[in-house]
Parts: structure tokens; C-alpha cells; sequence
């Protein structure tokens, strides 16, 4: 078995060294999505996801081979004159390396600066049930959203 700590350390870690660290692309699980994923012992995840601009996925960790956690997420530029693609992932790629870097957690809480724009990352609950918001504002005004929620997943 294994505790919340154990999992939440290895989310942190495992989002760090994909999206975020740009990790190797893995072969596609559906047809049409953008998988990436990372594996250390027993311990398994894969982010799996459709589109670009506007776009939404899954991530889920196993245990032992076994599901445990999933969290799902849509997001999309909400202004396009005020921000692109890029840029919305330059800032969130910033945001996400300070707060698992310095926070060790993947829940909200987080407000970062860049020179893009302020992101706000806020959220309910813990690793076993929760749900959140990022949000990009560019001069005050709202150009990016993402919603999520996950947990455990019990058999």
C-alpha cells in the first residue's frame, strides 16, 4: 500500500519531469491525443491530452499496476489579443516549475508574475478529492482558464 504522501510526492514529481520539464513524448494511447508520462518502481503516470489552443486531458497515476488517481482538465485561451499559445504555456511552465520546486505541491495556492502575464492557480481540497483554476490575466483581464478536479480512485 501506500500513503498520500507517497502520492502526492510522486504527482509532484512526475509532473515536474513531463509537461513541465518537457519530458519525451510517448507514442499516442487514443487515437489523435499528446501523451507523455514517467515511470520510477511501482509507481506509473501518464498525462494524455487532445488539442492545442483550446484543449483538454487526463492524467492518472498506477500503483503496483493499478489505477489509483486521476485528475481531468480542460483549458483554452479565452482572449486571443491578449495572449497566444506560447506565451500562455511559457507563464504556466514558469508558474508550475516555482511551485513544485518550492511548494512541493500541485494545488493552487499559487499566484506567480511574469512578464506574459499574472497567473492564479486556486483550489479546494487535497490530493484525494479536489477540484481548481488556473486563470492568465494580461492587464487585468482574463486570457486564459483552465479547470480540474481528480482524486483517488477506489475500487
Amino acid at each position: 500500500m501506500f500513503s498520500i504522501k507517497e502520492l502526492t510526492d510522486f504527482i509532484v514529481e512526475a509532473k515536474s519531469r513531463t509537461y513541465v520539464g518537457d519530458g519525451a513524448a510517448l507514442p499516442a494511447c487514443r487515437l489523435g491525443s499528446r501523451d507523455i508520462g514517467h515511470q520510477r518502481g511501482a509507481w506509473r503516470y501518464l498525462d494524455s491530452y487532445f488539442g492545442g489552443t483550446d484543449f483538454a486531458g487526463q492524467e492518472a497515476v498506477w500503483h503496483d499496476g493499478k489505477p489509483r488517481w486521476a485528475m481531468n482538465y480542460f483549458g483554452r485561451i479565452i482572449r486571443r489579443d491578449l495572449i497566444d499559445a506560447e506565451r500562455a504555456g511559457t507563464v504556466i511552465k514558469a508558474a508550475l516549475q516555482t511551485m513544485y520546486r518550492d511548494k512541493r505541491h500541485f494545488l493552487g495556492g499559487t499566484e506567480y508574475q511574469h512578464a506574459y502575464g499574472c497567473y492564479v492557480d486556486s483550489s479546494r481540497g487535497a490530493t484525494d478529492h479536489f477540484s481548481g483554476r488556473e486563470v492568465i490575466f494580461v492587464d487585468g483581464e482574463e486570457a486564459y482558464e483552465l479547470d480540474y478536479r481528480g482524486g483517488l480512485i477506489v475500487p
